[in-house]
C-alpha cells in the first residue's frame, strides 16, 4: 500500500492549500475513481479539544446541506490519530485570487456570483447553519463562473455550543458584522452583514476597512459607516449600491430580515426602471416608530400648551381622506390638460404645420469598446445597451472585455430606445494539443510548459499483449478533448489515460547471486537495469582481498519489493569488482 494512502482508499497526490486549523490534499478516491480534496486536521491541533470539535462541526454543518453552491461533504473519519474530512473537488481560483488579480469586477459578473453566494447562504440558514465566516477566500469559482461555498469550521448551529473564547471573535475581521466584535451571538443578519461586505469588495477590488491592527478594524466596523461604494465605482447603480447599504447597516435590526429577501432584491437591481432609484435612507429618521395615536397625542399636547386645544384638531385619518380627494383633482385637470395639448399637437401633424418627429436611428459601430464605453456611446443614440443579458465569448485575438458581436447589426434602422444586445470577449483562448500516442511524460511536461493552469489527472490501464502497445503511451485523453479552446487564465482539468507500465516483485533471493545472472533475470521480467561497483576506498589490502566479487551485494530497491517499470525509473544493482 502507498506510504501515501488514507484508510486504505485515499490516495493522496499533493499539497493544494491551508487555513488556520487544517491543510488541504488533492487526492483520488481509489474506490470510486474520482479525484477529492482532503482536509486534515494539524497534528499539533489533534489534541486540543476546542479545535477538534470545530473541525467536527464543520463536517457535521456541511455533511447536513446539499446545494449546487455549496461543496459537498463525502466522507469524515479519524486515520492514525489524524481527524480528515473528504470533500467534493472544486478546480478554481478563489474569489479572493480574482479580485486581486483583476481589481473591482463588472457589476453583471458581481452580482451573478453574489446571487449564488446568497442563494446557497440562504440554504444554510434553513437548515438553522450560520457560516459566520463568509469571505471571498471561502468561495471557489470555478471556469464556468459558478460557485461554490467553502469552510463551515466556524459554522454555528442553533442550539450548538459557542466556541467563542472570551476576547477571541471568531471569523475574518474585515467582514466581521459590528455585533459580533461587540462580543453578541452570530445570527443570520452576521452573515448578511459579510455578504454586503464581499459585494463592496467585488464592485471596488479592495475591503471598506482596513488599519494596521484587527482590533482597529474591529472598531472600524462598529463605529464607521461603509463608504458610498459609487464613490469608489461610478459606474455602480444605485440600486445595487442600495443593497450593499442595507446589508451592511450597523443596526441589524434595519438588515434584510433574510438571505431569501436579500436574493429577491440582487434578481431586479439591474433592470432599468431600478438603476436610479433613490438613495437608501438609514438612520435616525427610520429608527422613530411612533405610531398614529402617539403623533395625535403629540397634537393635543401641543396644543394645550399654546392654548389652542379643541380647535382645528383633525384626526389622522380624515385628513389622509382630504389629501387623497385634492389629489385626485389635480390629477383629473392634469389629465384632461394632457388630452387637449395631444389634440392640439396631432392636429397640427394633420394639417402639416409641423414635420413628423424622427423615431429611429442607425445601430452604432461597438466593436472593439468596453461595455462602460458602449453603454455612453448606445445613451448618445438614444438607445438602451442591454447590460443584463451579455454573452460571453472565447476569442482567438480580442482582448478580454471587448466587444466582439453586436445585435441588431451595425448600421442597421432601429427605433429609439431599442435594446441592443452584444457579445464580450472573455480572453484570448488556446487549444488544447492531441496527446493521444505521445508518452505520457512527454505529455505531462507540454501540459506544464503550454498550460500551467490545466490540471492533469493521470490514470493507467491495462493493455492485450497483442496490441503491442508500448507501455507508458497515451491511449485517449479525456475532460478535454483535442483541440478545445479554453481560457488560458482559468483552471481546468484533463484526464490522460495510458498504457500500465509492468510491475514486477524483485525477487528475495537476488542478493549473494552472480551479477550477469542477477541482470539477465531481471531484464527478462522487463526491468531497466544499472550495476554500480562499491566503493573501497579506506580498507586495507587484506579487507579487499577478502571482499565476495562478481556477485550481488544490495539491490535497490529491496528485495521482495514491488516495482514498477517507467521510463524515468531503474533498478541499482551494487558489488564489488574484480
Amino acid at each position: 500500500m502507498s506510504k501515501n494512502m488514507i484508510a486504505n482508499r485515499y490516495e493522496v497526490f499533493k499539497h493544494i492549500g491551508q487555513g488556520g486549523m487544517a491543510d488541504v490534499f488533492l487526492a483520488v478516491d481509489t474506490i470510486l475513481n474520482r479525484q477529492v480534496a482532503v482536509k486534515i486536521l494539524r497534528s499539533e491541533l489533534c489534541t486540543d479539544a476546542v479545535s477538534v470539535l470545530r473541525f467536527e462541526r464543520e463536517a457535521q454543518a456541511a455533511t447536513a446541506l446539499s446545494h449546487p453552491n455549496i461543496v459537498e461533504i463525502y466522507d469524515v473519519g479519524d486515520y492514525k490519530g489524524h481527524h480528515y474530512i473528504v470533500m467534493e473537488y472544486v478546480p478554481g481560483k478563489t474569489l479572493k485570487q480574482i479580485i486581486k488579480d483583476r481589481g473591482a469586477l463588472l457589476k453583471e459578473e458581481a452580482i451573478d456570483i453574489m446571487k449564488q453566494l446568497v442563494s446557497g447562504t440562504a440554504e444554510a440558514h434553513r437548515r438553522g447553519i450560520i457560516h459566520r465566516d463568509i469571505k471571498p477566500q471561502n468561495v471557489i469559482v470555478k471556469s464556468d463562473g459558478s460557485i461554490k461555498i467553502l469552510d463551515f469550521g466556524i459554522a454555528l448551529a442553533k442550539g450548538s455550543m459557542q466556541l467563542t473564547q472570551a476576547n477571541n471573535v471568531m471569523g475574518s475581521v474585515h467582514y466581521l458584522a459590528p455585533e459580533l466584535a461587540r462580543g453578541e451571538s452570530a445570527t443570520v443578519q452576521s452573515d448578511i452583514y459579510a455578504l454586503g461586505i464581499v459585494l463592496y469588495e467585488m464592485l471596488t477590488g479592495d475591503v471598506p476597512f482596513k488599519a494596521d491592527t484587527a482590533v482597529q478594524v474591529a472598531l472600524m466596523q462598529m463605529r464607521n459607516q461603509i463608504p458610498d461604494v459609487r464613490s469608489v465605482n461610478p459606474d455602480i447603480p444605485q440600486s445595487v449600491a442600495n443593497i450593499i447599504r442595507r446589508a451592511t447597516a450597523k443596526n441589524k435590526n434595519y438588515r434584510y430580515a433574510s438571505c431569501q429577501e436579500m436574493l429577491e432584491d440582487l434578481d431586479t437591481c439591474l433592470r432599468a426602471e431600478r438603476l436610479n432609484e433613490a438613495p437608501l435612507t438609514i438612520g435616525p429618521v427610520q429608527e422613530e416608530t411612533h405610531s398614529s395615536f402617539d403623533t395625535l397625542a403629540e397634537e393635543k399636547k401641543q396644543n394645550k400648551k399654546t392654548g389652542n386645544a379643541g380647535k382645528n384638531v383633525r384626526h389622522p385619518a380624515v385628513e389622509k381622506q382630504r389629501r387623497r380627494n385634492r389629489f385626485m383633482v389635480a390629477l383629473l385637470i392634469l389629465l384632461l390638460l394632457a388630452l387637449a395639448v395631444a389634440g392640439g399637437y396631432y392636429a397640427l401633424l394633420v394639417s402639416g404645420f409641423l414635420e413628423p418627429k424622427i423615431t429611429t436611428v442607425e445601430v452604432p459601430d461597438l466593436l472593439g469598446m468596453s461595455l462602460t464605453e458602449a453603454r455612453d456611446i448606445c445613451e448618445e443614440y438614444e438607445l438602451v445597451l442591454n447590460t443584463d443579458e451579455v454573452t460571453y465569448e472565447l476569442t482567438e485575438n480580442t482582448e478580454k472585455g471587448k466587444i466582439i458581436d453586436v445585435d441588431p447589426e451595425i448600421g442597421s434602422e432601429v427605433e429609439k430606445q431599442s435594446k441592443i444586445n452584444v457579445a464580450v470577449s472573455s480572453g484570448i483562448g488556446v487549444y488544447i494539443s492531441d496527446y493521444t500516442g505521445q508518452k505520457v511524460s512527454d505529455a505531462v511536461a507540454s501540459l506544464a510548459e503550454k498550460h500551467p493552469n490545466v490540471q492533469v489527472e493521470l490514470v493507467s490501464e491495462e493493455t492485450a499483449e497483442e496490441d503491442e502497445i508500448i507501455p507508458g503511451t497515451v491511449l485517449r485523453q479525456e475532460l478535454l478533448a483535442p483541440h478545445t479552446q479554453i481560457n488560458r487564465d482559468v483552471a481546468a482539468q484533463i484526464r490522460l489515460v495510458y498504457a500500465a507500465y509492468p510491475t514486477i516483485t524483485i525477487p528475495e533471493d537476488i542478493e549473494g547471486t552472480a551479477i550477469d545472472e542477477a541482470v539477465a533475470a531481471l531484464e527478462e521480467m522487463g526491468a531497466v537495469v544499472y550495476t554500480s561497483d562499491l566503493d573501497t576506498t579506506g580498507m586495507t589490502e587484506e579487507q579487499i582481498a577478502a571482499l565476495p566479487t562478481g556477485i550481488v551485494i544490495k539491490i535497490d530497491p529491496d528485495p521482495g519489493s514491488d516495482y514498477t517499470q517507467t521510463d524515468e525509473n531503474f533498478i541499482t544493482i551494487y558489488y564489488y569488482g574484480y
